[in-house]
C-alpha cells in the first residue's frame, strides 16, 4: 500500500490478519513457543517499521531500473518514420 515518506508501511486488514496467524504459526513451529495476537502483533510492528522500508526501497529501485530500461528502448519501439508517403 503506498505510503507517504516517512509514514510506517501498513497492511490491509486481511493481509494484517494472515500475518498475525504466520507469526503465531512460525513461532509455534520454530521457537518452540507459543505466541498470543498481542505479541504476533507487535513483531509485524516492529517488521512493518524497521524493516519493510527496505524491502519497499528495493521494490521501487527494480522497477525504476525496468521503466528506465522501457524508456531507453522507446524510440526503437515507438518510433514511426515520418511523411513515409512518398518513398
Amino acid at each position: 500500500m503506498p505510503n507517504k515518506p516517512g509514514e510506517t508501511i501498513t497492511l490491509t486488514t486481511e493481509a494484517q490478519a494472515r500475518s498475525v496467524e504466520s507469526i503465531k504459526r512460525f513461532f509455534a513451529e520454530h521457537m518452540d513457543e507459543g505466541v498470543g495476537d498481542l505479541k504476533a502483533k507487535l513483531v509485524l510492528d516492529f517488521f512493518l517499521e524497521e524493516i519493510a522500508p527496505s524491502v519497499y526501497n528495493g521494490a521501487v529501485s527494480d522497477a525504476q531500473a525496468i521503466i528506465q530500461e522501457r524508456v531507453v528502448d522507446l524510440d526503437g519501439v515507438c518510433y514511426q518514420d515520418e511523411f513515409g508517403y512518398w518513398r
